[in-house]
């Protein structure tokens, strides 16, 4: 099991499964390791235990306690082989203090010939209250006199096929030979009062007896602070990496175009409204950093309905006007075709042509469209992810920007970003590289900006704009939904429209929920002499764009939707949102729903319909819906209930965004990571990438994809 220092942090599944083994074949156990992500010495090292038990003394039966664990010895009094009500094997063991019952269910031959009236064992599980007495369900037996181990037993993540002795044997052989020495200076760690790493480690592995085990297992115990700040160190040294790495890229400087009218200045003077304060301030910055000789890599945050759009068209404009192309690119057809139709309008006020690029294009204008953009007779391009397929050539690329990036797949960010860097390697800008501009209407808590957005530079746009009044949101039980339909024909009579919307297009018996085609049905009938459309993702992007323009144009008086109408969807004279079983949405999503309305004057209102009983998550989540519509306060919140994970859209990746710290408890360990990765760079830097080394292997592509 030994394996050569020098190599642990870069060793391979066969230092520790010999090749050609059983082990090492498909399906083996180097297989149910891989499936735990054990491949390194390192991965076993920081593979750590979910609980420990206390083996390390031995109890009398007599002191037994329902639920508890305990670890005796005794003789065997009785053993039996009972076939009622199934077949199982029971046996009674007797100390001094007592007598306590144990049993097996689908138990192996050799167990009843272990269990032989009179012999001695050491017996160790989980005390549980049985028909007659207190009694043990499948426990742990051994030879009895052994030695007793001198620290707590760790139990760790294990797969079916994996037991616990293997896995400790792996974790001990690799503890036994691992470099576990110190990557941080003992006056860093004495300063911030940290345990030497391997202490730590071996401390989690092996815990001494009187070690608090609630503080191990709650992951606030020394050795796990040292864990989680190492992480987090060394993905901001990874982060403040990649930042660098930026910084060397060339990229076309676009500043301020010096004539009496530009374009931005001819775009800002046809809007029929003026920016607000935030507005003006994030175009200053994006044009700042658009006006540097390295590629701007910002992100552009803020709650639904406060201006993003206008802000990404005016970075477009900026790139135009030095000739060069922008392309928006959005996760659906309905959102793209938003901005298609906003950035058409504003492109052809100026004298540009802007072109749309979808999968539902037909051939010829596709062809047409592809050539425009290729030639540059195109300045600006919209349209989903078919702008990252082959066959797309950019004339000259200046401006990528991105919507709701957190809802494309991690391969499809990264191939955005790769076609990005490639798009200018032409004659035109060789090695030269586009800016981009991220949008998210989900706004990014600080903790998180922090953790895993730190290589970007992140521009806020934390005012409403004048004339949008406050969405009132009431929760309403779904035995209520007559009174509901009542109030939308009410809404409908007062010169209003509403968007009603459904989880599932099609009757899941499993969640037995309320369909957008029956409700459609529903509200047809019960809504009779006014017209109610239907829009889901199954239509064709022919059928939902003509739906959509039916609305937009209030030739639709209610539009029952599934959760396509989400994010971009722009009609301001919808002054009602009810939205269906409220129950089965997320946080994020219900907050976005609700968005679509009071984009407007019109007084608005989100009717949160719910079926009873509520689980304690969607009570949460509700409750947060009807306190607050600040979008920054429902992400904060959001992130508690999801993790970042699911809150980023990554887990998909199959790689954790970070394995031990937790953004909220250790908030105050980030602050000072960045910190202390700040002066590791400049003052330290073999030491940064000593300790980056350590904890990035294979994951440094994501996190900075």
């Amino acid at each position: 099991m030994a394996y050569p220092k020098a190599q642990i942090l870069k060793s391979k599944p066969s230092l520790f499964v010999k090749k050609g083994s059983k082990a090492a074949r498909p399906g083996g156990v180097a297989a149910l390791y891989e499936k735990l992500g054990l491949l390194t010495p390192t991965d076993f090292l920081l593979h750590f235990p979910l609980r420990y038990e206390d083996e390390t003394c031995l109890q009398a039966i007599g002191s037994a306690r329902p639920y508890a664990s305990l670890n005796v010895e005794g003789e065997v009094t009785q053993a039996d082989v009972t076939y009622r009500p199934r077949k199982y094997l029971t046996a009674k063991l007797r100390d001094d203090s007592g007598e306590i019952a144990l049993r097996w269910i689908n138990f192996y031959p050799n167990q009843l010939q272990q269990m032989q009236v009179g012999k001695r064992w050491r017996v160790r599980g989980e005390v549980r209250p049985g028909f007659n007495g207190l009694e043990m369900v499948h426990p742990r037996v051994s030879r009895p006199g052994a030695p007793l181990p001198n620290t707590l037993t760790p139990v760790y993540p294990s797969t079916e096929g994996l037991t616990q002795k293997a896995i400790r044997a792996r974790i001990e052989a690799a503890l036994q030979a691992a470099d576990i020495d110190d990557t941080l200076p003992d006056s860093i760690r004495e300063r911030l009062g940290l345990l030497p790493f391997g202490q730590a480690i071996k401390s989690l592995h092996r815990p001494a007896p009187d070690a608090c085990v609630a503080d191990l297992e709650q992951r606030t115990h020394p050795a796990w602070i040292r864990v989680k700040f190492d992480e987090l160190l060394a993905q901001q040294i990874s982060l403040a990496d990649a930042r660098e790495a930026r910084r060397q890229k060339k990229a076309q400087p676009l500043p301020k175009i010096k004539k009496s009218e530009s374009l931005v200045e001819q775009m800002l003077k046809s809007l029929p409204f003026e920016l607000t304060a935030a507005q003006k301030r994030v175009v200053d910055e994006i044009h700042a950093d658009m006006a540097l000789d390295f590629p701007m890599h910002r992100l552009l945050q803020g709650d639904v309905g406060s201006g993003k759009t206008v802000v990404a068209a005016l970075a477009a404009m900026r790139a135009v006007e030095h000739g060069k192309q922008a392309v928006v690119m959005a996760p659906t057809e309905i959102l793209a075709e938003q901005h298609f139709l906003k950035f058409s309008a504003w492109a052809q006020a100026l004298g540009l042509q802007c072109v749309w690029l979808s999968s539902g294009l037909s051939a010829p204008i596709k062809r047409k469209n592809l050539a425009a953009i290729a030639s540059g007779q195109a300045q600006l391009i919209v349209g989903t992810q078919a702008l990252i397929q082959q066959g797309v050539n950019f004339f000259d690329l200046g401006l990528v920007i991105v919507d709701e990036q957190h809802r494309f797949g991690v391969s499809q960010r990264l191939a955005l970003s790769h076609k990005a860097e490639q798009a200018n390697a032409t004659a035109l800008s060789p090695g030269l590289y586009p800016h981009q501009l991220t949008m998210s209407a989900t706004p990014i808590p600080r903790t998180l900006a922090m953790t895993f957005f730190a290589d970007l530079d992140v521009s806020v746009i934390d005012e409403r704009p004048p004339g949008r009044t406050p969405i009132k949101t009431k929760l309403v039980s779904a035995n209520r939904r007559e009174e509901v339909i009542e109030g939308v024909r009410q809404a409908v009579t007062e010169g209003g429209q509403v968007y009603w919307v459904c989880p599932l297009v099609e009757e899941s018996e499993a969640l037995e929920l309320q369909t957008a085609k029956d409700t459609h049905a529903l509200l047809t009938q019960a809504l009779a002499g006014l017209t109610v459309g239907l829009i889901h993702g199954r239509l064709s992007s022919q059928d939902k764009a003509a739906v959509m323009h039916a609305f937009s144009a209030g030739e639709l008086a209610v539009l029952v939707a599934t959760t396509v109408i989400e994010v971009g969807v722009d009609v301001p004279n919808a002054s009602l949102m009810v939205i269906e079983h409220a129950e089965r949405f997320g946080l994020a999503q219900l907050h976005q729903l609700r968005g679509r309305v009071g984009r407007g004057s019109r007084e608005s209102i989100c009717l949160l319909l719910f079926e009873k009983p509520l689980s304690q998550e969607a009570q949460t989540r509700l409750k947060a819906m009807y306190e607050t519509d600040d979008g920054f306060e429902i992400a904060r919140r959001d992130l508690q209930l999801r993790g970042p994970g699911e809150f980023l859209g990554a887990r998909q990746s199959g790689l954790a965004l970070l394995r031990f710290a937790d953004f909220e408890a250790d908030a105050q360990w980030l602050a000072q990571a960045q910190d202390l990765a700040t002066e590791l760079r400049q003052h330290q830097p073999e030491v940064a990438q000593k300790h980056k080394d350590r904890w990035m292997q294979g994951r440094e592509a994501f996190l900075n994809g």
